[in-house]
């Protein structure tokens, strides 16, 4: 199949599916791993089950194996509103996702400084953040384009983003109030960024960029009170530097887990408008 072609919002696109950009962050049980706020790795073991031991290397007929994994730490990963309530909101409510247009571009945080109205409760100067100026920035040249989803790469962008382990209260840039506002103000319903999360490791609990983007109270558990509630989120994808800033089409690829979270496979195909 060489080319695809959909219409949305009356335009018409074309991609080439042979083409694509993944943006998972392979999860190596046995080898380095991204790991945010958690002190174990991801792990796997054989099954054991009577006499049987599911290791070929060990002399069984096949391999099958234990994983164990916290999706919110452990690599790539997407969550849906249940993150923040304690109704069982799962993400399998959710998905799976629609493709989407999505719009990818790289912005470099700064220093959060002495900014007085757009901070966490729980913060630092020199905490590393994302604005709505560095969005609205890079943003600028497609906002009129009819993008759903936005996929944001942090600069610089090393590969050992996909090995890093993110400790301590403030080990990565994270998402200021002001800043979420935009991304809802777009209407995007697909974040994927590759970030740990898109708050402070260390914000006090109020997880007010999370809260933002679901339009969540603060202090809010129920999912029904959620503004948002279908909008999904992807933390910890990897952008690889070689796919350029613009247009994509998105498959956000997530299990079907029972669980406000499960770890996922965003994919990005490159698009080009065609005439009528």
């Amino acid at each position: 199949m060489d080319q695809l072609q959909f219409t949305t919002h009356g335009r018409h696109w074309r991609i080439d599916p042979r083409i694509v950009f993944d943006l998972a962050v392979r999860l190596e049980f046995d080898g380095p791993q991204p790991r945010f706020f958690a002190d174990e790795p991801a792990r796997g073991r054989p099954l054991a089950v009577g006499s049987f031991t599911g290791d070929v290397e060990a002399g069984a007929s096949c391999n099958c194996g234990i994983y164990s994994v916290a999706p919110h730490c452990h690599g790539t990963h997407t969550e849906c509103v249940g993150h923040l309530t304690g109704d069982a909101t799962a993400v399998a409510e959710f998905t799976p996702a629609p493709l989407a247009l999505a719009l990818l571009v790289s912005v470099q945080p700064g220093p959060l400084g002495a900014i007085s109205h757009d901070r966490p409760r729980v913060s630092a100067p020199t905490d590393l953040v994302v604005t709505r100026a560095m969005l609205a920035t890079a943003a600028q040249r497609w906002m009129r384009d009819p993008w759903t989803a936005l996929v944001l790469r942090t600069l610089p962008n090393g590969a050992d983003k996909a090995r890093r382990h993110y400790s301590g209260p403030c080990p990565a840039a994270y998402f200021t109030p002001d800043a979420m506002h935009w991304v809802v103000e777009r209407g995007v319903q697909s974040l994927v960024v590759d970030l740990p999360s898109l708050d402070r490791a260390d914000d006090g609990g109020g997880l007010v960029a999370h809260r933002i983007y679901w339009g969540l109270a603060p202090g809010a558990r129920a999912s029904r009170l959620a503004q948002r509630e279908r909008a999904l989120v992807t933390e910890l994808a990897y952008v690889p530097s070689h796919a350029t800033d613009g247009l994509y089409l998105l498959d956000l690829q997530v299990p079907a887990f029972g669980a406000d979270a499960a770890p996922s496979r965003p994919v990005l195909y490159p698009i080009a408008e065609v005439a009528a």
